[in-house]
């Protein structure tokens, strides 16, 4: 009988018959009386008998198996057993110091281990696999002539998935391979049921994120046509505030709300006359405060959700009108305005001044930011006017 097996200068060998074991005793040298050493009946039945061969035949084909015991006879009569019952992918370690760059490289399904070795113990290997090994299920067959009660709790309490005691019987050792691989089998499906289920998972919540963004889009731009009549000024605001925030020096994470949530400052306007929101010169002061009306009527469509970008708006539609000297719509005084709403303050003015209204005319982009410059502490948090006019675009017209 030949084996392979990877010694402990690291070479892999082909091994004939083994004729001696470590404790000095003679192997057999015909496999056919191996089973008959391990405790099976001699009537010529195969190692695998009681086991369903055609189902054994699917499960074992391409499992990859290591067995890593320092003795070379143990290795020869194990690897045996295993390619007379179909296992073809067997790899045997004689160098126990090798088993974890062997588990890296191989892979293996299973493993077989012997407890009791020369240069590491197979408590310490066990400890060894389990932390390489991650979350992945990875099954042990701890094999053993000490059948003591610590000793097996011991292998079990670092990572064994079973625990088989010398002798035993070929059809013993199958079985219990058989129950480890059908384990790591149930295993492997289930992972790969569970990432197929998060990729739709993924899939179908980011199809609803781009479905709840479009929405969130064409409300505001519901809204913003009726008093802007090119229906762009929402998305320029809210890339504007992408802008600010990114000099405020937000996190990725809150800039990308900003964008999202800002175009629907004016989201209120909807409920707003078109006599009073077109009209093309100043407005009276009761029509100044039904105007001032869009900033609550926007705060309650928006209010009450579960998403965090329209909690965001709700935020903004409110308080987008408040100035830092507290002479704003509500009142609120510096810090006291959200963050949002400053920066959309200070997004919303700039652009409507550069673009045409119903009630005036497009100012030049220097004269904008001159503007915006002049209302730092007054209208405008100074913080949020300095990062604005650090804006590449801005910063040559200072």
């Amino acid at each position: 009988m030949q084996g392979h097996f990877l010694d402990p200068n690291g070479r892999i060998r082909r091994t004939h018959a083994v004729t001696e074991r470590r404790d000095g005793s003679a192997v057999d040298p015909d496999p056919a009386n191996w089973e008959r050493e391990r405790g099976t009946s001699a009537n010529g039945s195969s190692p695998v008998d009681g086991i369903e061969r055609g189902w054994m035949n699917d499960l074992i084909r391409g499992s990859r198996v290591l067995i890593v015991d320092d003795e070379e006879s143990n290795l020869v009569v194990l690897e045996a057993i295993l390619e007379d019952a179909g296992y073809d992918n067997v790899l045997c370690c004689a160098d126990e110091t090798q088993t974890f760059d062997l588990y890296a490289s191989f892979q293996p399904d299973v493993i077989l281990l012997d407890l009791h070795m020369r240069q590491m113990d197979g408590i310490t290997l066990l400890k060894g696999l389990r932390t390489i090994s991650g979350s992945d299920y990875l099954p042990v067959l701890v094999i053993t002539g000490d059948a003591s009660q610590q000793t097996r709790e011991g292998a079990l309490l670092a990572g064994a998935r079973d625990f088989l005691t010398k002798p035993f019987t070929n059809n013993e050792l199958l079985l219990r391979i058989k129950n480890l691989l059908e384990t790591r089998q149930l295993y492997l499906t289930v992972r790969k049921q569970n990432r197929l289920l998060e990729s739709r998972i993924d899939e179908r919540t980011r199809e609803l994120e781009e479905a709840k963004i479009e929405i969130m889009e064409r409300l505001a731009r519901a809204a913003e046509f009726r008093d802007d009549e090119t229906g762009k000024h929402t998305g320029r605001v809210g890339e504007l505030c992408a802008q600010i925030g990114t000099a405020l020096e937000l996190s990725e994470a809150q800039i990308d709300l900003m964008r999202q949530a800002a175009p629907l400052h004016d989201v209120g306007k909807i409920g707003i006359p078109d006599r009073i929101l077109q009209k093309p010169g100043r407005l009276s002061v009761d029509e100044f405060e039904v105007m001032k009306k869009h900033t609550a009527i926007g705060s309650k469509l928006l209010a009450g959700s579960s998403s965090r970008t329209l909690r965001l708006a709700q935020r903004i539609a409110l308080t987008h009108h408040e100035r830092w000297d507290g002479r704003g719509y509500a009142g609120i005084v510096g810090e006291n305005i959200p963050l949002s709403g400053r920066i959309v303050a200070v997004a919303d003015v700039y652009d409507a001044l550069t673009h045409r209204r119903p009630y005036k005319e497009a100012w030049d982009r220097e004269r904008s930011v001159a503007e915006v410059k002049a209302q730092a502490g007054g209208q405008f948090d100074p913080a949020v006017v300095e990062a604005f006019l650090d804006l590449p675009e801005v910063v040559d017209l200072r």
